[in-house]
């Protein structure tokens, strides 16, 4: 192997560390079992019975399937420092990644184009997906990333990890794939939370969503790019997504402007931000004001806003996280050749660290201005609580928690 294949090959394996700390990081509440793990598959059997699995499936499958403790490290994660959202984006829309990604759909462009014209999806958007989930299909050889999902998927559903109608679903959902298709169970694998392919589908939007795009007679979204392309796009329209609708917009805003306006639960057309004094970056111009968006301040009044469409919140169904959504966004942007974006990220910032960020949401939730989990997760939830606090005390409202919001919290809440 030659030096730049072994540079690339651990950028690729440190990018997807990465990314596994972040998904620990995310991770919904703390494991919780509550039975032994054997108990787990012998109770597990008579749901996946009433869900349609053949029982003799079922303990084929099933019986050979061990607990695997990596499965509780990952999920029980609680790291002290949250990445910041430049961070993130920087470690996975890097220079390299947007060259190969230009040179990996440059040697697939036919096909990108027969996707993007038989379902209505942008093929940069199903580009960037690509990058972003397995680099390309960079990763899906790599058998410590990628294993056989079904163990994985009873490990999470064992574990109850504060989602478990959901891990459950997609336990079953795994089961129902190896019947259908009448496959080896081993043959189908993905990550260690259960994603399969190219462009990483859950076992539940493989079997609602799966397209067979080689006409091959199967759905093969971990072997088949043209398979993983075009359930992904089908999976996308199925989220809500628009045709012709780009995702967003990086803009400016006026000294003054009223911040509690950055409200992800109201769309309003961009007239109403243009008549506010919210204009598009580096001199572009809006298209269709009419158009319906929300304003988007991730890193508050310093850093980089946005103007979101609906387009937007499909790739947060795509993956719940602000900084996954952006990532993919921005890589979008920069695969078909655009810049990085032009305001400057607050880089300086310090940070509330884990226990700090609990004590905010508790004593957010003691003034009254919160009512969601105290987990230390700050998501767009806590944030709009922090801007109405911010606004209540003649603060600038734009909702961005720093290790300074911690000490304005504790004061008030004396």
């Amino acid at each position: 192997m030659g030096k730049a294949s072994r540079n690339a090959q651990r950028q690729t394996l440190g990018v997807l560390t990465g990314f596994l700390a972040f998904l620990v990081s995310i991770a919904p509440g703390l494991a919780q079992p509550v039975e032994s793990f054997a108990a787990f598959k012998e109770r597990f059997e008579a749901v996946a019975v009433a869900a349609g699995i053949d029982r003799a499936l079922y303990r084929s499958v099933m019986g050979p399937v061990s607990e695997d403790p990596a499965i509780a490290r990952y999920i029980g994660g609680q790291p002290e420092f949250v990445t910041p959202i430049w961070e993130y984006i920087d470690q996975r829309v890097s220079a390299g990644r947007i060259a190969r990604g230009r040179q990996a759909m440059a040697a697939n462009a036919a096909l990108f184009e027969a996707v993007g014209t038989a379902y209505g999806v942008d093929p940069y958007i199903l580009g960037a997906i690509w990058g972003m989930e397995s680099d390309y299909g960079a990763i899906l050889g790599n058998t410590g990333l990628i294993k056989p999902v079904i163990p994985s998927l009873a490990n999470l559903a064992h574990q109850r990890r504060g989602r478990v109608a959901e891990d459950e679903a997609e336990l079953i959902a795994a089961l129902r794939i190896v019947q259908s298709q009448r496959i080896a169970p081993d043959s189908l694998v993905g990550s260690w939370a259960g994603a399969i392919g190219h462009l990483q589908l859950i076992p539940t939007a493989n079997l609602q969503y799966g397209q067979d795009g080689d006409g091959d007679g199967r759905v093969d979204v971990h072997r088949s790019l043209a398979d993983a392309l075009a359930s992904s796009a089908t999976y996308l329209r199925g989220l809500g997504y628009r045709p012709g609708l780009d995702w967003g917009f990086e803009v400016a805003v006026p000294e003054g402007f009223d911040y509690l306006l950055a409200d992800r639960e109201n769309f309003r057309p961009i007239r109403f931000f243009a008549e506010r004094g919210v204009t598009r970056v580096a001199g572009r111009e809006f298209g269709d004001l009419g158009t319906e968006v929300f304003l988007y301040v991730p890193a508050g009044t310093s850093g980089p806003k946005f103007l979101m469409t609906r387009n937007y919140l499909v790739l947060k169904g795509y993956n719940f996280s602000d900084s996954y959504a952006l990532s993919v966004a921005h890589l979008t942007d920069r695969l078909k050749g655009a810049g990085p974006f032009v305001a400057s990220w607050p880089r300086g910032t310090a940070f509330p660290g884990l226990q700090e960020r609990i004590d905010i949401q508790r004593w957010l939730a003691a003034l009254g201005y919160y009512d969601g989990a105290i987990d230390g997760r700050i998501g767009p939830i806590t944030q709009a609580a922090y801007a109405r606090f911010q606004a209540d005390r003649g603060l600038v409202a734009d909702g961005f928690i720093t290790a300074r919001s911690h000490g304005l919290l504790a004061q008030a809440a004396r």
